[in-house]
């Protein structure tokens, strides 16, 4: 296993939490703006008929063959906060996604948003 280099390309393909159990397919990265690196990802997941995307953190994410593994459990990624598939991710949420997973949030010094979608 190895660090995704670029995690946009992996857009599709599975994620997995540590036990390599199935969570849903990477639909979005979202970078941190203010360093533009990747932060989290929108996962897709529910059923065909009933989909929403969940943000689960990228921070020490792996790649292995066809799927990319993230540090956090199925159960707590599935159990965040989720936006429509069609749906956007409005600045006020965010400290709820950050919150979800234990992280610290702050927004940029002139109140700016921390996430972006890439």
């Amino acid at each position: 296993m190895f660090e995704a280099d670029d995690i946009r390309e992996w857009r599709g393909h599975d994620v997995v939490d540590a036990e390599k159990r199935r969570i849903g397919s990477l639909e979005a990265v979202y970078v941190d703006t203010a360093t533009d690196v990747p932060s989290f990802a929108t996962v897709t997941i529910g059923l065909p008929t009933k989909r929403r995307l969940v943000f689960v953190p990228l921070a020490q994410a792996t790649v292995g063959p066809g799927y990319l593994k993230v540090p956090w459990d199925r159960k707590v990624a599935k159990e965040a906060p989720s936006i429509d598939t069609d749906g956007e991710l409005l600045a006020e949420n965010e400290p709820e996604i950050f919150a979800h997973y234990g992280l610290p949030y702050s927004t940029g010094a002139g109140g700016e948003r921390r996430l972006g979608r890439r």
